[in-house]
């Protein structure tokens, strides 16, 4: 059976959950500025929850293709109020924090978040494996080629799917050498990966699964699905949902989204032919 220990209450992955996406920067692809007072950020997170998130991620750093730099700081200031602000009006809330950066991980489980959703998977910050050691959270590691800030300029790989797996093989060995126990995958979906690339992951997807840990992906209004189809970010709900139901046959066991009701009725509908 697939599953992590979240403050000390243990989800079962083998039937997939659904990851709601609070982004609090002001330059997010999809959904930047939209959330940036208290209100609105309630309001938000307890739709997310009604329509089943079992997962809410705070991301305070946009990490978007040339994305701004910002301070870390400037990602405390503008995440920890938010982390406390959701403790105390959802106790029972399930927070990840999308950050790289160990002192903010650190400091928003101490908070009560209990996930760590790692763009660059250690590699942004040298703390951050031990940090996680200590802490004992579960522990997103995604793959990205290069930074926010480089990661589209020249993707190349030998063979991605192999690239991949071997990068996250190495991760997943150091991190359980350190005494994780909780570690889940995340290829990565257009972070240092050109349209070709991101289809080829996800026609290969099922591979993944042979590194015997939870996989999550992060499709949600993505390029790759709204560039072929010629159509915008806001336009890409239907994509969303297409891609999102091809993953989970291919066995993703948590789905990282904007739109929350879509993707848990993609998970009902694709749950029922497990048993046919």
């Amino acid at each position: 059976m697939k599953s992590i220990n979240c403050n000390g209450k243990l989800i079962d992955l083998s039937s997939p959950k659904v990851m709601g996406i609070l982004n609090i920067t002001p330059d997010s692809f999809f959904d930047g500025g939209k959330f940036n007072n208290a209100s609105s950020i309630i309001s938000q997170v307890e739709k997310m929850l009604s329509e089943g998130a079992t997962f809410i991620d705070i991301g305070a750093y946009s990490s978007r293709p040339g994305a701004k730099h910002i301070s870390e700081e400037e990602e405390l200031n503008r995440i920890i109020p938010i982390v406390e602000l959701l403790m105390s009006e959802f106790p029972n809330i399930l927070i990840s924090i999308d950050t790289f950066r160990s002192s903010v991980a650190e400091q928003c489980v101490q908070k009560g978040a209990c996930i760590i959703n790692d763009i660059s998977a250690g590699s942004m910050d040298n703390h951050m494996f031990s940090t996680i050691a200590k802490l004992q959270v579960p522990y997103i590691i995604m793959h990205m080629q290069g930074t926010p800030q480089t990661m589209q300029e020249n993707p190349t790989y030998d063979d991605i799917t192999k690239d991949v797996l071997f990068y996250f093989s190495k991760k997943i060995k150091e991190l359980r050498s350190l005494g994780v126990n909780d570690i889940i995958a995340d290829v990565g979906f257009g972070f240092g990966k050109t349209l070709d690339h991101n289809y080829q992951l996800l026609a290969h997807l099922e591979l993944f699964n042979n590194l015997n840990i939870p996989t999550l992906v992060g499709l949600s209004r993505k390029s790759m699905l709204f560039k072929p189809l010629s159509i915008s970010a806001k336009e890409a709900l239907n994509a969303t949902t297409s891609a999102n139901t091809i993953a989970l046959t291919k066995g993703t066991n948590i789905l990282r989204v904007h739109d929350v009701k879509e993707a848990v009725e993609a998970v009902k509908i694709t749950e029922l032919l497990k048993n046919n």
